[in-house]
């Protein structure tokens, strides 16, 4: 089992997160490959059918991409109950592991299972869920992944109201160096500038990435913009 991660200075730039299910999955292991210099970390989002209405990838494709790349692997749990799932997850690579505060019957006890695995805690909220949620959570999680999109079929069109939402988490960490906040949905170069300047330190991109002609161009495209927006 990996070891778990040391915080490194997150707050000096914004990191970027390629989605990889909006890459070839017919080629993943080439896909790891291509990005595995340029890109902070790599985000594989689980579904159940249940909580997020569509299956995606598990365990065993996991370990697989962990044998592909060096990067961090941030493994998005879209699932009901997810507790005994972690282990399982964090034994097939995942470094850093998020749940959504909706399915989650105690948070805290979930979260204090993922950081007694040695991975990072994250949790996740849904575009509506308000993060006033988080406040007796902000001491014992690693980072918050906010939704920018909705999770249910037809639906999948950016929520501006995401910005807000940010903002109002990074007004609730105040001066502390956790939790970073991590924007998942609908990044593109302005909406990259835009999440950086509210307080996003990770940006989850997927067909920003994915759907570029030259994807490693594109994570640095993505960089540049919210240095540019700094200026």
């Amino acid at each position: 089992m990996r070891k778990r991660q040391k915080a490194g200075n997150f707050m000096s730039r914004v990191h970027i997160a390629p989605s990889i299910l909006a890459a070839d999955l017919a080629h993943l292991a080439e896909t790891c490959t291509l990005i595995d210099g340029s890109a902070d970390l790599l985000h594989l989002d689980v579904m159940d059918g249940r909580f997020a209405p569509n299956f995606t990838i598990g365990p065993d494709i996991i370990a697989a991409i962990r044998r592909s790349t060096s990067l961090p692997l941030d493994v998005h749990l879209m699932v009901e109950e997810p507790e005994p799932f972690l282990p399982l997850f964090r034994d097939a690579g995942a470094d850093r592991i998020a749940v959504h505060w909706e399915a989650c019957a105690n948070p805290v006890q979930t979260l204090g299972k993922i950081r007694k695995l040695g991975a990072w805690s994250g949790i996740a909220l849904k575009v509506d869920t308000s993060v006033d949620v988080l406040e007796d959570l902000l001491d014992i999680v690693d980072y918050i992944v906010i939704l920018s999109v909705d999770l249910e079929p037809g639906r999948k069109t950016f929520r501006p109201v995401a910005f807000e939402k940010v903002r109002r988490a990074a007004a609730l960490r105040g001066n502390r160096s956790r939790p970073l906040i991590e924007v998942d949905g609908g990044i593109s170069l302005e909406t990259a500038a835009l999440f950086r300047t509210a307080g996003g330190d990770i940006l989850v991109a997927g067909s920003a990435v994915f759907g570029a002609d030259d994807p490693v161009a594109a994570i640095h495209m993505l960089r540049d913009s919210q240095a540019k927006s700094e200026k």
